[in-house]
């Protein structure tokens, strides 16, 4: 199934936010072992979308690792999501090492090794610091597997109605594997591009906090 969509294209740097984007692109902290040896089903995707919409609160772990013209870089990744506020911390051989982000309703703040920034945004930190932005505000939807609402999309389903491929903003994300937490079907490993910017998140750990 495709639904029909414009895009929406934005300026990309290559490598000079490549910190900030690792921190406001996906990660976590969790408790719960994901479980890889359960078979999706047709139908499952549709059950759950209810439950899934409506998840505001969760922590996940991973790495994510980052490809560009000018080379690899890899780190791990640790968010924790809460309907009011988020906390995204980034470590790894890459950047400072050790990068957060912290955000608030009409407050973000970044910490790393050049010091603290304050925005009311992501979008107004990102253009703070780097002078361009990113659609951060979609980056929560997509790693659950969803686009962002009330924007152009095409989203492209497997052979058992799970998404396969979603194009939003210029992004493509693939959705490559899946993992079954809290009866939620949620994405494990996701590849996402922009231009020549490639970016793959692995999924370690997923702790939705559900009312099943």
């Amino acid at each position: 199934m495709i639904r029909s969509l414009s895009l929406r294209h934005r300026c990309a740097a290559p490598r000079a936010w490549l910190s900030l984007l690792l921190i406001v692109m996906l990660a976590g902290c969790a408790s719960q072992t994901p479980s890889p040896d359960q078979a999706r089903e047709r139908g499952d995707w549709d059950a759950q979308a209810k439950r899934l919409q409506a998840l505001d609160a969760w922590s996940l772990a991973g790495k994510v690792g980052l490809r560009t013209n000018e080379g690899s870089e890899s780190a791990n990744i640790d968010w924790q999501q809460r309907p009011d506020t988020y906390r995204i911390l980034i470590s790894g051989p890459f950047g400072a090492g050790r990068t957060l982000l912290k955000g608030a309703p009409g407050q973000v703040t970044l910490a790393n090794g050049e010091g603290r920034f304050n925005a009311e945004t992501p979008e107004a930190l990102m253009e703070q610091q780097l002078g361009w932005s990113l659609p951060i505000s979609a980056l929560d939807y997509w790693i659950r597997g969803l686009p962002t609402p009330n924007a152009s999309e095409r989203l492209e389903y497997d052979d058992l109605d799970f998404p396969r491929r979603l194009q939003q903003f210029g992004w493509t994300i693939e959705y490559r594997d899946w993992t079954h937490a809290d009866d939620l079907w949620l994405p494990r490993r996701l590849v996402m591009t922009y231009g020549k910017l490639r970016a793959t998140l692995v999924v370690t750990q997923w702790n939705p906090m559900t009312d099943s």
